[in-house]
């Protein structure tokens, strides 16, 4: 089911009592294009049956936090998804059924999360993106370039920092950079990876991504890929300071989504970047 041409495109947001779903209602909301028609809450959340722009710290909306998406599902055009990998994959199979559009923002996804997603994408179009920021999106495009000039005379190294609250490391975003990396190099990520260092060792191979992961204060995100070659350096960096920025961006995607054909699409299709 895709929206109607000329209509606000309607909205359902999942984990709409949490930090990036007040903030996702905070964004619909400031698009004339969309509108929040449901919000959702897992059970026995206490945010059920607030109103949702009471929760983001707007203007009453007149929509009530439930709990059940499935019943929400008629009346909506696309859901947008930043809550955990099981939640996310409950989600998906909804819209699956229901063949509404899924924008997801949820990382540390596994393998069954990331089936229940290409399943979806038969009967919905689904965005799937690690990080919804245009300035991210596009400093992956400079990463590709700079892996591949400099990547085979390079030493590569990824640092991120995030929130003291964020449970998975190294971030989602990280993780793609890694993987725009090693596709640059035409090489396997997992056999790249290395995950932070410790002790005494040998000399570092050339052959390998070093990731570190920093967590601590209220840090919204911090990104930089780092080609250190002999004699000169490149950093590629990405700071974000607001949640705003990724949730503008996931409310672009919602509104290109709903009126796409099912399929799988990445944030660089919503850019025209691909």
């Amino acid at each position: 089911m895709t929206a109607e041409t000329g209509a606000a495109v309607r909205v359902a947001i999942t984990g709409a009592a949490g930090r990036m779903g007040r903030t996702l209602v905070r964004a619909v909301q400031a698009r004339p294009e969309c509108r929040l028609v449901a919000a959702v809450e897992h059970d026995g959340s206490p945010a059920l049956g607030a109103d949702a722009g009471v929760l983001a710290g707007v203007d009453a909306l007149g929509v009530a936090v439930v709990a059940d998406l499935a019943a929400v599902l008629p009346d909506v055009d696309v859901v947008i998804d930043f809550t955990t990998p099981e939640g996310t994959r409950r989600h998906a199979e909804l819209c699956a059924g229901a063949g509404t559009a899924l924008v997801v923002g949820t990382t540390g996804l596994g393998e069954d999360d990331e089936a229940a997603l290409a399943a979806a994408a038969a009967t919905a179009a689904v965005v799937s993106a690690p990080n919804f920021s245009v300035g991210v999106n596009l400093a992956l495009r400079l990463v590709r370039l700079a892996a591949e000039v400099v990547g085979d005379s390079a030493d590569i190294e990824i640092v991120e920092m995030h929130h003291r609250h964020k449970v998975d490391a190294p971030s989602g975003t990280a993780l793609r950079m890694g993987e725009v990396v090693a596709e640059a190099l035409e090489r396997d990520l997992d056999g790249m990876a290395e995950h932070g260092r410790s002790g005494r060792r040998d000399a570092r191979s050339r052959s390998t991504i070093g990731f570190h992961a920093l967590r601590g204060g209220d840090v919204v995100g911090d990104h930089t890929v780092v080609f250190a070659s002999e004699g000169e350096r490149i950093e590629i960096t990405h700071k974000a300071s607001d949640r705003m920025t990724f949730a503008g961006g996931a409310v672009r995607a919602a509104v290109w989504a709903a009126r796409q054909v099912p399929g799988s699409y990445g944030m660089e299709a919503v850019l025209g970047l691909d």
